[in-house]
């Protein structure tokens, strides 16, 4: 006879999904005061992630403030695997969430890369 299986001890969590990761990155985008907040789709149309979403701060330091706080709010969500590109300079930061990527820009250079038009074939979530 076979032994039932141990469930999961309740410390391991499960990560948040797509969608839970993105709610959790717009509000604490919003809660940062970022401005021009976009969240485009990217599911069926690139295996790099499902979603990604760009936004812009007013200066270096508020870049860096709000990629800190994301970085830290994902951490405490669950999300494993954080990755961040950009910190030391806080003119563009990219986070690497899996299947969430941000962008935090200065508005110049947000500007200059044009990221949404990259993507502008893409519906927006």
């Amino acid at each position: 006879m076979a032994a039932a299986p141990n469930p999961a001890p309740a410390s391991i969590s499960e990560a948040p999904d797509a969608e839970e990761v993105l709610a959790l990155v717009t509000a604490q985008l919003d809660d940062d005061k970022s401005e021009d907040i976009v969240s485009i789709d990217l599911r069926g149309k690139t295996s790099i992630a499902d979603y990604m979403v760009v936004a812009s701060g007013r200066s270096q330091r508020h870049v860096g403030g709000i990629s800190e706080h994301l970085i830290e709010a994902l951490k405490a969500a669950g999300v494993r695997d954080v990755r961040v590109e950009g910190q030391p300079a806080c003119d563009w930061v990219l986070i690497d969430a899996g299947d969430v990527i941000i962008h935090v820009f200065q508005p110049e250079v947000r500007s200059f890369y044009s990221i949404e038009k990259m993507w502008s074939g893409t519906a927006r979530a």
